[in-house]
């Protein structure tokens, strides 16, 4: 099913939410919306869901206005951090319920029913577990029965908010890979919350990068750790360091000292350079390079980090180094990105 979200605004009371908010998804896609805190990416999935209104604006689903239509009638499969299933309930019942709960004209047979919810837990991979209840299971298995529930009545989209949150990292990580399975399988419209940017990475067919109820940037997954649009976008995706340096006349400058770096079509004035640690050379000493005095090395996994402190304004840079690279812990380093990012100074982090 496609979803459009045209300009829509939501405010309580005097404080806006989401800010003319536009998106359009396509049918079968999975899309994150991927924001810190307060930044309207839950607000927007309960517009969809039919659990709150817009203040302005249209949503859609295949055409259709689904603001006219119930929470029922817009028929969302719907996945909490929370989990929400019934503790009195068997898992079987608690997949089923869903529909047992429909209109006497459109609920399935009893025996329909059952035949549905243990074909879908053998979809989540938690067979033979029909009779068990929530309390005898694992996060992670309750995790799968809350999305077993939710597909059991063939949402037209399925939205889930920090679907994850709530569970370790190693059951994260594996429930990641499990639900792109899931969702190349079932082809539903998926939607999810998340503010784990490596989670939207990792899952989404786009990402929807949001900051104080407005859309910073959408893109694939690699549009948007390798071409962020903005300050923002750049700090919050990924590791990164930031350092001021000036454009003068289409070359960087830090400090006094030019830099062998393109300031592409940067304006001159004050700038932030930013770079992630892991796309860093290091170079011998010449006048184009940064260079600075090494403050910190630290082992991590098959690399070394190491902190530089940079110009005159002693700016820390962290550069991701190979861990065989033999380095004095008190002396220079010089080094230039690979890739990088300018924006003006005047361009803020936050939007």
């Amino acid at each position: 099913m496609d979803v459009s979200i045209e300009k829509v605004v939501r405010t309580f009371g005097t404080t806006p939410a989401l800010h003319g908010v536009s998106l359009e998804i396509e049918a079968g896609e999975l899309v994150a919306l991927l924001g810190p805190s307060g930044s309207g990416k839950t607000t927007l999935l309960r517009i969809l869901a039919g659990l709150d209104v817009p203040t302005f604006g249209r949503v859609l689903f295949d055409g259709e206005d689904a603001l006219k239509l119930t929470v029922q009638q817009r028929n969302v499969g719907l996945v909490f951090q929370s989990y929400a299933l019934f503790r009195h309930m068997t898992v079987l019942d608690n997949i089923g319920f869903g529909l047992r709960v429909r209109p006497w004209s459109r609920r399935p047979s009893r025996k329909e029913i059952s035949k549905r919810a243990l074909e879908l837990l053998d979809l989540v991979q938690l067979s033979g577990l029909e009779k068990r209840y929530p309390s005898q299971l694992s996060g992670g298995q309750r995790q799968r029965v809350a999305f077993a529930r939710a597909l059991a009545i063939e949402p037209r989209v399925l939205l889930l908010d920090e679907p994850f949150g709530a569970l370790d990292a190693k059951v994260r990580r594996d429930l990641r890979r499990w639900l792109r399975e899931i969702h190349d399988q079932t082809g539903h419209t998926t939607v999810f919350v998340t503010h784990d940017q490596e989670e939207a990475l990792e899952l989404a067919d786009r990402v929807v990068v949001m900051s104080q109820g407005k859309i910073e940037q959408i893109g694939t997954p690699d549009e948007i750790y390798d071409s962020p649009n903005s300050p923002f976008v750049f700090s919050f995706i990924g590791e990164s360091s930031v350092l001021p340096v000036r454009v003068d006349r289409g070359r960087v400058w830090l400090d006094e000292k030019p830099l062998d770096l393109s300031a592409g079509d940067v304006p001159n004035g004050p700038a932030r350079l930013f770079l992630r640690p892991h796309d860093v050379d290091v170079v011998d000493s010449k006048p184009g390079a940064i260079s600075g005095e090494v403050r910190v090395l630290r082992r991590h996994a098959g690399l070394r980090r190491v902190d530089v402190e940079v110009g005159s304004g002693r700016d820390r840079i962290e550069i991701e180094l190979p861990a065989d690279l033999s380095l004095n812990y008190a002396g220079k380093l010089a080094f230039l990105p690979r890739r990088y990012r300018l924006y003006p100074a005047s361009q803020a982090l936050e939007s």
